[in-house]
């Protein structure tokens, strides 16, 4: 009975080098439970005190073959925990037309990639151009990245644990298709309960056209194993150009593979900065978040 109702979380990364997994895991720890706590204490003194049900997927150092200190970041992580919000600054600064005159041209961009080398956002173009190599599986890069994550879940679903599996950015694109070859090539048929994605590209034309399972047709086109998706976008957040998922993946709720496909992306401000400024895509500002730190709250407390 134990083992059925074991809960677990899974944290999937977004792309770029990361600090080292346990480094790295342990600042997203930090997050995690700081976000939960701004939105029930309770919940988030219970994960404090789980630590070991918290995972990370550590795809980053065998796709890259490197990792990068923590060390920089350490002082804006710190920084971040001390807040409660953003300031009005970086509310502007999320909202500015800057961003918006890129989202107009990303969001060309998207219905027609020739106008990818265009675009005036580096990160951005180099996000799109840079996870070719996945989606292309050079040298089975993309089935190897894939298998890191495979394996746990494989294990958890099949002792009826509940997994949280929370996919951030380039990381929820690994999450989907994992899901995906564990459903339709594998033919496993245990679900996942919870499937969290942040400032996921997934609602993008760019990574649907090469999701696995993109020219199947019917209910093959989707994975069956998710019990409940919730997407979570910032404000001003270019890597997630289309914030909203529950209407590309609306045939998923036809074909009775999800129970619900549920959209966040009103009023969620991401406040992480560091030298280089306000940067309202990364993991750590995410998780922080009083309204991502709600749906983990949830999710815990529903065992």
């Amino acid at each position: 009975m134990a083992a059925a109702t074991t809960r677990r979380i899974i944290f999937v990364p977004g792309k770029n080098l990361k600090p080292p997994v346990a480094e790295h895991r342990a600042q997203l720890f930090r997050c995690l439970v700081h976000g939960v706590g701004r939105a029930d204490p309770d919940a988030a003194r219970a994960i404090a005190n789980a630590p070991d049900m918290f995972m990370t997927i550590p795809w980053n150092p065998l796709y890259y073959g490197a990792v990068k200190p923590l060390g920089p970041d350490q002082p804006w992580i710190d920084a971040l925990l001390t807040r409660d919000g953003p300031t009005a600054d970086e509310v502007r600064e999320a909202l500015s037309w800057r961003r918006k005159a890129a989202w107009a041209m990303i969001s060309a961009a998207d219905f027609l990639p020739l106008l990818i080398p265009l675009l005036p956002d580096p990160a951005v173009k180099s996000a799109i151009q840079e996870t070719e190599r996945y989606f292309a599986n050079f040298g089975g890069i993309g089935g190897r990245v894939r298998e890191l994550l495979k394996t746990p879940l494989r294990e958890m679903l099949a002792r009826g644990e509940r997994v949280l599996l929370i996919g951030h950015s380039m990381g929820s694109v690994i999450a989907y298709d994992t899901l995906w070859e564990l459903w339709h090539v594998e033919g496993r048929r245990e679900r996942l309960d919870t499937f969290l994605t942040l400032g996921s590209p997934l609602g993008m034309r760019f990574a649907q056209r090469r999701l696995l399972g993109a020219r199947e047709r019917g209910a093959r086109k989707y994975p069956g194993n998710i019990r409940r998706w919730l997407n979570v976008v910032a404000q001003g957040d270019l890597a997630a150009l289309d914030p909203t998922v529950a209407d590309d993946f609306a045939p998923m709720r036809t074909f009775g593979q999800v129970e619900a496909i549920t959209d966040i992306d009103s009023g969620i401000f991401n406040y992480f900065r560091n030298a280089e400024g306000l940067n309202v895509h990364r993991s750590y500002g995410y998780l922080v978040n009083p309204r991502v730190g709600e749906v983990i709250a949830k999710w815990w407390r529903e065992a």
